[in-house]
Parts: structure tokens; C-alpha cells; sequence
């Protein structure tokens, strides 16, 4: 074996290591605890989001975000099979501003979305979350942990985000089942 294959290998060896290392040493991120408004001008702690000990989704939206609207518009048509079939609850934070805010929930209900929505007008939740750029979100597990998050979207986004509710769900039935049988 050559020098240079030989020193490859030692360098992948050891960034294998450090990778593994980082992501079991990982503690689990949770929802921070910031307030935001709902549509009714009423502040409200995030500490407090929950779908009632079952998996929810964050959404990190704006009225001005194209691929946002696009996103919670394809969600919307799926949405009632989704909550039929996981109980999953979406809870879509606008990003939008003090200034622009004012339009979110003549926009939310001219769309007729069913989600709970929140604003962080003065982004928060957002940072505290290190969202950049909308569309973002974040699935969210039965203890209140995060377990997935994604940035932007393209056109069957909705469909990764749903593999991810089930997969979810699938784990913690089975996390549930085996701690039973202890």
C-alpha cells in the first residue's frame, strides 16, 4: 500500500471517529422558551407547544416567502389525512415583522390554513432556533425534542416531511412497546 492511500485512510479513520463521537455525544435540542403571539394578539410561551404527547411539526413561514406559501399550500391539501392517520399537529410561526405582521392572519384565513399559527415578530424564536431563512422546520417528538429539521423547499417536501412523521412514530410505538415488555 502506498504512502499517500495509506495516509488517506488513517485521515478518514480518524474523521469517522470524530464524527461519531459528536453525533452520540450530542444532547437532544429542544424547543427554547420565548414568547410569540397568536392570531389573536396573546403572547404565548413556545415552552407551551404540544400536540398532547404526540409528534408536531414547526414551520418557520413568511406572507412574502414564495417557497413558504408553497409549502404550507401543499400541506394544507394533505393535512386532514395526515392528522387522521398520525394525529400530527402543524404549528406555523410567520416571521413576519411588527410591520407586516398585521397581514398574517387575513392572509392565514383567506387560505383557510388549519394550523395553529404563531407570529415572532421580533424573531426570537427564530434566532434562538438559528433559523436563517424560511421555509424552515422542525419535527418535534412526543417529549418535546427535536429530531429533524429542514431549510427551503422544492415541490415534494411535504412528502420527505411525512416519511419523517411516520418513521417518527414507527420508533417511538416500538420505544413504547419494548419499554412495556421490560
Amino acid at each position: 500500500m502506498s504512502k499517500v492511500k495509506g495516509g488517506f485512510i488513517i485521515i478518514f479513520a480518524i474523521l469517522l471517529g470524530l464524527s461519531l463521537s459528536v453525533s452520540f455525544g450530542k444532547e437532544a435540542k429542544t424547543i427554547p422558551n420565548v414568547k410569540v403571539k397568536n392570531l389573536k394578539g396573546e403572547l404565548v410561551e413556545t415552552k407551551n407547544f404540544n400536540n398532547d404527547g404526540k409528534p408536531f411539526v414547526i414551520n418557520f413561514w413568511a406572507t412574502w416567502c414564495k417557497p413558504c406559501i408553497m409549502e404550507l399550500n401543499n400541506i394544507h391539501e394533505v393535512y386532514e389525512k395526515w392528522q387522521k392517520e398520525t394525529g400530527i399537529k402543524i404549528i406555523a410561526v410567520s416571521i413576519d415583522d411588527v410591520r407586516s405582521s398585521k397581514k398574517v392572519a387575513p392572509f392565514v384565513m383567506g387560505r383557510n390554513w388549519k394550523f395553529e399559527v404563531y407570529l415572532d415578530e421580533n424573531g426570537d424564536f427564530k434566532r434562538a432556533l438559528k433559523v436563517n431563512n424560511p421555509p424552515h422546520s422542525f419535527l418535534v417528538n412526543s417529549k418535546g425534542e427535536i429530531v429533524w429539521e429542514h431549510n427551503g423547499y422544492a415541490t415534494g417536501d411535504e412528502e420527505i416531511l411525512y416519511e419523517q412523521i411516520l418513521k417518527l412514530i414507527e420508533e417511538e410505538k416500538s420505544n413504547k412497546t419494548n419499554s412495556e415488555q421490560k
